[in-house]
């Protein structure tokens, strides 16, 4: 997914993108891509529809940035945790703690709500704020690399392959995709 990123979306996010601490991410996989190029995608994606919809797109450019600003690459950490303990579930808060840290001057309700409900369902609370549907929405499109390949989301979600929640899952998210599809 090829994308030009257009003068005042880039004014919108210019001091994030140019951070040494975001441009860390550029090391950071994520998927078949890396953090900073996903990033990227969902901010651009959900600020054009934001805008198109005449809703808050500076809110969308910077949370759809900063929503997978976690600390550190979790892939390869083999650390046993419990199942919400886990990456999918952890990420979200983490991000917004994070964000809060190195960003705050761009920081409001708003924009931290949609940075830690993006992982809805995964996250119970859905987002508060439309943007906040719309960030998660673009972020599940711009991964569906993962999702075409159902047999390696235990990978993803970090559920063991062969358990009855994995295949519970698996089903959940070819269904997901199919709903999507139809909206899209």
């Amino acid at each position: 997914m090829e994308i030009n990123l257009d003068k005042e979306y880039y004014n919108i996010v210019k001091e994030i993108l140019e951070s040494d601490e975001f441009q860390k991410r550029k090391n950071y996989k994520h998927h078949n891509d890396s953090v900073y190029d996903h990033c990227i995608k969902v901010s651009y994606i959900s600020y054009k529809i934001s805008k198109k919809l005449g809703l808050d797109y500076q809110a969308c450019a910077i949370a759809g940035l900063l929503h997978d600003f976690y600390k550190k690459p979790w892939q390869n950490d083999r650390t046993h945790k419990p199942l919400f303990k886990q990456h999918g579930f952890v990420h979200a808060k983490e991000a917004s703690i994070n964000a809060s840290k190195y960003f705050p001057k761009y920081m409001n309700k708003k924009v931290i709500d949609c940075i830690k409900r993006h992982m809805f369902p995964l996250n119970i609370i859905p987002p508060k704020y439309i943007e906040g549907w719309i960030i998660t929405m673009v972020d599940k499109y711009v991964s569906m690399d993962v999702f075409k390949k159902p047999a390696n989301l235990y990978k993803y979600v970090g559920i063991k392959e062969n358990s009855n929640l994995m295949n519970c899952v698996r089903k959940s998210y070819l269904n997901f995709i199919l709903v999507l599809y139809a909206i899209i």
